[in-house]
């Protein structure tokens, strides 16, 4: 609706409240100095992933044993491996690893997730109780021990990797949701949607989900670092990606043998994780917050 300004002759623009929204969070979200950091470090890391292997000039599987664990250099700028191969290489396509593992990894937990959670808060009843006693089980066992032991039930390679980092995701989401859908439900509003003779499918994906997608967001941040974290403790105790993969905690894995000869064969894998971990956790807290009506008042 156009609106009339006071001044005459003129006439205000009509606003979008979803637009309006938007600006408002990221307002809030970049006076927190630490979530922009982290969300330019995230940015970083896509760049890199998405387009840094196509830069690269380097075979990273390529062993090239004469020139085996020279340190950093103008040609070799993170040094070289005990096979000669480039860190700075792998590393770079190692991050295309990490992110897929992370992103589809938790994409799968969370879809899983959400659906349970909001099928449990919002019939309740038995079914509730049969979902919510399935997800204490699950949540009984350490998410690293959960997917230890799924890894060694279906072997280690990439794809088994993102199913069982992605199932010990799915407790987390289903319990965030479930919380938020009660809360949901309550209200007026879904009662007058009922009456008006809404099918239960219309009423959740249409009233429900919209209104629980703030947790839902920052829940998914929060959790990328926690299953690359678990990612790749997973494949430096060989049970992720399969030799010769780049993944980061793979070559951690290779390199422990060489710490006091070649401490760079650790140190810059490790450092990459640490970033990238660090990277999604600040900028999940600050959106946490940007997204929390009771920070901002």
């Amino acid at each position: 609706m156009v609106q009339q300004s006071p001044v005459a002759g003129t006439i205000r623009k009509p606003v979008n409240p979803r637009v309006e929204s938007y600006k408002n969070l990221w307002r809030r979200l970049r006076k927190n100095k630490a979530a922009v950091v982290g969300g330019l470090l995230i940015l970083v890391f896509l760049v890199a992933g998405i387009i840094g292997p196509y830069l690269t000039t380097q075979d990273p599987n390529l062993p090239q044993i004469s020139i085996k664990l020279q340190g950093p250099s103008a040609e070799h700028w993170f040094g070289t491996d005990n096979y000669g191969r480039d860190i700075f290489t792998r590393i770079i396509h190692g991050m295309g690893i990490t992110m897929t593992v992370g992103f589809f990894s938790v994409a799968l937990g969370g879809i899983i997730g959400v659906f349970l959670g909001i099928v449990s808060g919002y019939y309740g009843g038995k079914l509730d109780t049969v979902i919510m006693r399935i997800m204490d089980i699950l949540l009984a066992f350490p998410g690293i021990l959960l997917a230890l032991a799924i890894v060694s039930v279906l072997g280690g390679s990439l794809t088994n990797l993102i199913i069982a980092v992605g199932v010990f995701s799915v407790p987390a989401f289903a319990r965030i949701v479930r919380g938020s859908t009660l809360s949901v439900r309550r209200l007026e509003y879904i009662d007058a949607v009922k009456a008006l003779g809404a099918s239960d499918a219309r009423i959740i994906f249409k009233h429900i989900l919209p209104n629980v997608m703030s947790p839902i967001i920052v829940q998914l941040t929060l959790r990328i670092a926690t299953a690359v974290l678990t990612a790749s403790g997973l494949s430096f105790l060989g049970l992720g990606a399969p030799p010769p993969t780049p993944e980061w905690g793979a070559m951690l894995s290779e390199g422990r043998a060489y710490m006091q000869q070649a401490p760079h064969l650790v140190l810059f894998p490790g450092l990459m994780i640490v970033l990238f971990v660090l990277a999604f956790n600040i900028f999940g807290d600050g959106l946490r917050d940007a997204l929390d009506p009771k920070m901002n008042k």
